[in-house]
């Protein structure tokens, strides 16, 4: 179990299998990029971009399953196990089994999602399974300083863990053509991505876009999820339906394509572990307004590569927008800045430091 970009950086030395869930279209077993991958099957879930308690569990007893028959068969050196749940119980006993170190890489929302009554710190008996998964763990990584201080905070105060940043790979991708999304050239175009789910805030990006209606200003939704109907009734009836687009999900060379064509790169969600989505922005060269409370507070500086805004405070969202608007000059120097601060970002220096751990807990056990 290991994310997709760092298991096909790893694969360009190591053998490397991915044990994920399944969906509509997927072949259970396969190999990508040089990464074995095997899905397991996931009953009563309803949508790919959420999950429910009912497919959560399921996910849990078919990855044992599955893994165990992987195990049977060959040999592993290491387990890296990404979640605490629903993926830490699997990575746990697979470990157990095997007898070869699990490192767990917690990404955020695994320990901490403000905007679900189901949140994990929410109850005591999440709260004390994690624990026990994380004091199992032969090493545990948080992505970012926020996830490092919710482990703390909620978990083990005394936990010596290590942060590793999530990368992302170089895009090497033309920006998109504005004619052939129907988007005039003198328009300043504001982009978000994400699934449209409560956490990401998406009705304040249309109170926003109210503000702005009588501006060339146009925003782009990337993404979809359980809150996008709902979504677009609302931009119709506020009467801005002319000004956002709602792309749905799109290919991730489509993406980068409609990154670069950008001007901001806009986000109003309540918590993010860590937030590829404002490095891809950075890759692009484009300036970030975010709130300032999440990972994304280690790499992105206010007033040096966009403006972090204090949680829901929409009123200076709003005037620091429409200051970046009207400032084209300081979107590109702003923009020019992020082109930097990302070179520390790419995939292949987050693989470096997880192989540093893998050998590190490998000699640990011999």
């Amino acid at each position: 179990m290991i994310n997709a970009l760092l298991a096909e950086e790893l694969a360009k030395r190591h053998r490397v299998t991915v044990l994920t869930s399944s969906g509509p279209g997927l072949s259970p077993m396969g190999v990508e990029n040089n990464v074995r991958v095997v899905r397991v099957p996931v009953y009563f879930r309803r949508n790919q971009a959420t999950a429910n308690l009912i497919s959560m569990l399921m996910y849990l007893l078919m990855a044992i399953r599955e893994g165990g028959h992987l195990l049977k068969h060959e040999s592993f050196d290491v387990i890296n196990t990404h979640f605490a749940l629903p993926s830490g119980p699997v990575g746990q006993w697979l470990s157990r089994r095997a007898g070869i170190p699990n490192v767990l890489s917690l990404h955020g929302g695994d320990l901490y999602d403000p905007s679900k009554f189901t949140s994990p710190h929410r109850h005591p008996v999440l709260r004390i399974w994690i624990r026990r998964l994380i004091r199992r763990a032969d090493r545990v990584i948080g992505q970012s300083t926020n996830t490092l201080n919710n482990l703390k905070q909620y978990y083990l105060p005394q936990l010596d863990a290590i942060r590793i940043p999530l990368g992302i790979k170089r895009p090497k991708i033309e920006a998109g053509d504005r004619k052939s999304y129907g988007i005039p050239e003198d328009e300043v175009l504001l982009v978000t991505v994400g699934r449209l789910i409560a956490r990401k805030a998406i009705h304040q990006l249309l109170i926003l876009m109210k503000s702005f209606r009588d501006l060339k200003i146009r925003l782009l939704v990337i993404g979809t999820g359980p809150q996008e109907e709902q979504l677009r009734r609302d931009s119709q009836q506020i009467g801005i339906n002319n000004k956002v687009q709602f792309l749905g999900q799109v290919s991730e060379s489509e993406k980068f394509r409609i990154l670069q064509m950008s001007d901001i790169y806009v986000s109003t969600s309540q918590h993010e572990g860590f937030g590829m989505v404002f490095l891809e922005a950075m890759a692009c060269g484009i300036p970030v307004i975010c709130y300032d409370y999440g990972g994304q507070t280690d790499f992105l500086k206010d007033q040096k590569n966009g403006y972090l805004i204090p949680l829901n405070n929409l009123k200076e969202f709003e005037a620091r927008c429409l200051f970046l608007v009207q400032n084209q000059s300081l979107r590109k120097k702003m923009g020019q800045d992020n082109s930097r601060r990302v070179e520390e970002l790419f995939i292949d220096r987050c693989a470096e430091q997880y192989e540093s751990i893998f050998y590190e807990v490998i000699d640990g056990r011999r």
